[in-house]
């Protein structure tokens, strides 16, 4: 029988499985899918970003309204712990123009193999295509490859994921089995989504290309990063830290240029000879990229902006859009167990052994390594916490 069962072998549940073993207790590690660390291994595909390093007051401002019940949690395991665990595993990093950091590797294989080699160090059991049903009165239900398994832990931790990319692991479906354990869940909504845009057929040309130096704007949420043009629509880093404010319905705009200032932009408009086309003027005056100059005239017909507001379109340009993608799309999801569904080291407060941990919590962040560092750190707590629960603390 194992002491302590973590379920879910993401980054969240190996960093809780890693603390309970540190304390000296046989963890058993259960995972639905075939491998462990799905996700964390397709983000890493990408350029694994583990982290910002910035420091502690400006990271927090990314986590929102649960900023300050995650504050605690990530004060344990900032930036800087991030960086320290990933060099106490033989990782080298380095830090990007934006405060970003990265492995050399720029893939998160690497780093996932030291991890696991040294689990299995520690103890430490995976099993793999063990789905967890729910709980049949003490002990844990699991579908596995060998029929069905009970296990009647001391301790669990849950760290299951959200609700998004479902081929992954991140299926949402236990919180129907937590809900009706009495455990209270807010609705999932999608986080860093990209946006459905019903193009013209003059857009395809651009599909791929890339929206850079803009600024996108959605209520009192701005972001200077870049989004690019797909079939689908616009996706990319730059509109994703928009995801609260379009979920709601705020109107999204865009700075097509916002290194020029209003009345150096009516400077050059005014001094656009008779002759020139709006196109040309675009192209030649301004040096716009075919994207940006497809983006503007696309939306000033969608939002049927007149001629004489086109000049100022070009600095609060309307994006219409139908709304964000598909949640499964989503990079992450909002929603799940709630804040107030727990004690301060993560328990359930309505099923005592029973931690909560990893992007099943009901918090969210933009990428850039605000995500990553959050799982681990909340990981991290509910191992340590459920090891001191274990000890009767």
């Amino acid at each position: 029988m194992a002491q302590a069962v973590v379920i879910g072998a993401g980054p969240a549940g190996l960093m809780a499985a890693e603390e309970l073993a540190a304390a000296g207790h046989d963890v058993l590690v259960a995972e639905a899918k075939p491998s462990v660390a799905r996700k964390f291994l397709m983000a890493g595909k990408s350029g694994l970003n583990l982290t910002k390093d910035e420091p502690f007051e400006t990271l927090m401002q990314s986590y929102g309204p649960a900023a300050d019940w995650l504050a605690p949690m990530i004060a344990e395991f900032d930036a800087d712990g991030v960086q320290d665990w990933a060099r106490d595993l033989g990782q080298e990093l380095f830090t990007g123009s934006t405060g970003r950091v990265f492995p050399p590797v720029m893939k998160a294989s690497t780093l996932l193999r030291a991890w696991l080699a040294r689990l299995d160090g520690a103890g430490v059991q995976i099993r793999t295509r063990w789905r967890w049903l729910g709980w049949d009165a003490d002990a844990l239900q699991f579908d596995t490859p060998d029929g069905m398994q009970r296990v009647t832990p001391d301790v669990t931790v849950l760290a299951l994921g959200g609700s998004s990319w479902a081929r992954l692991g991140s299926d949402g479906q236990w919180a129907q089995v937590l809900r009706n354990s009495g455990v209270a869940l807010a609705p999932f909504a999608p986080a860093n989504s990209a946006l459905s845009v019903d193009w013209s057929p003059h857009m395809r040309s651009h599909f791929g290309a890339a929206l850079k130096s803009v600024r996108w704007t959605a209520g009192d949420l701005h972001s200077r990063g870049e989004a690019a043009i797909s079939a689908s629509g616009l996706e990319g880093g730059g509109l994703y830290s928009l995801t609260p404010a379009l979920r709601d319905g705020t109107p999204l705009f865009v700075d097509l240029v916002p290194d020029l200032d209003k009345e150096a932009l009516q400077s050059r408009l005014a001094a656009k000879k008779p002759k020139t086309t709006l196109t040309q003027w675009l192209k030649k005056s301004l040096r716009l990229p075919p994207q940006k100059v497809a983006l503007f005239h696309e939306m000033v017909k969608a939002a049927a902006v007149p001629q004489v507001e086109w000049g100022a379109a070009l600095k609060h340009l309307p994006i219409r859009h139908e709304g964000l993608r598909p949640m499964d799309e989503a990079i992450s999801t909002a929603g799940g167990v709630t804040h107030a569904a727990l004690d301060d080291g993560l328990m359930l407060t309505a099923l005592p052994g029973v931690f909560c941990a990893g992007e099943m919590l009901d918090w969210e962040a933009p990428t850039g390594g605000y995500l990553l560092t959050a799982c681990m750190a909340t990981g991290r707590w509910a191992g340590r916490s459920a090891a001191d629960w274990l000890r009767g603390g």
